[in-house]
């Protein structure tokens, strides 16, 4: 069966919104927003529909890490499309999918905030699952080992001269989704459409008022 896969990721400041059919790419488009995606998605998003027309088999986000507010965006966004459209919709790492040509094997690096970056490694279109957070001391020496490292922040973390940078791609995030079996698809709709949390939320609690 030939899926018709729309792709949308908004977990940086570079949105990125595509359509595949099988092989073809049916519509592709991005843009550049620093805080108003929710802004500037919804046209684009508008004629990837019209593209994808009446076979639209399914959805896929790329749920970051990166922007929380970005990813909550695509990801209400793609779910009020896949009820209208009775398909279904799946989430995937945005690490695994830069507008880069890469090696099929690398590392990435990316600020994780409060003075901690995370860094992980991506294999085959799969992001792995020891992706950590460390210090920037750690960073740096894990990041010493001759490696070209990618990273999809502005500008390098910590100046590293060997860190390279790119963006995520909604059109690598169909290709890669266009790869996987039947039942592993299966498997990946059934699991939750939530955005990829590098640590606990962090509640500031208010201070008490002295009289």
């Amino acid at each position: 069966m030939t899926r018709t896969l729309l792709a949308l990721d908004l977990s940086t400041a570079h949105g990125s919104i595509a359509v595949v059919r099988g092989a073809d790419v049916l519509f592709q488009s991005s843009f550049q927003s620093e805080r108003s995606h929710n802004a500037q998605v919804f046209a684009p998003l508008r004629d990837a529909l019209a593209a994808a027309g009446d076979g639209l088999t399914g959805i896929v986000i790329g749920n970051g890490p990166g922007s929380y507010t970005g990813v909550r965006i695509a990801i209400a966004a793609a779910q009020g499309v896949a009820l209208s459209r009775n398909v279904w919709c799946v989430g995937w790492s945005s690490l695994t999918a830069p507008d880069i040509e890469v090696p099929d094997s690398y590392p990435i690096i990316g600020d994780a905030r409060r003075q901690s970056f995370y860094i992980a490694r991506v294999e085959n279109g799969r992001l792995l699952p020891d992706l950590e957070t460390v210090s920037a001391e750690i960073a740096r020496e894990r990041t010493a080992d001759g490696q070209t490292w990618l990273t999809f922040d502005p500008k390098p973390p910590l100046d590293l001269s060997h860190v390279r940078s790119a963006k995520p791609s909604a059109l690598h995030l169909a290709q890669i989704i266009q790869t996987l079996s039947q039942a592993e698809l299966d498997a990946l709709i059934q699991q939750p459409l939530i955005p990829h949390y590098l640590a606990e939320a962090f509640i500031t609690m208010p201070k008490k008022r002295v009289n």
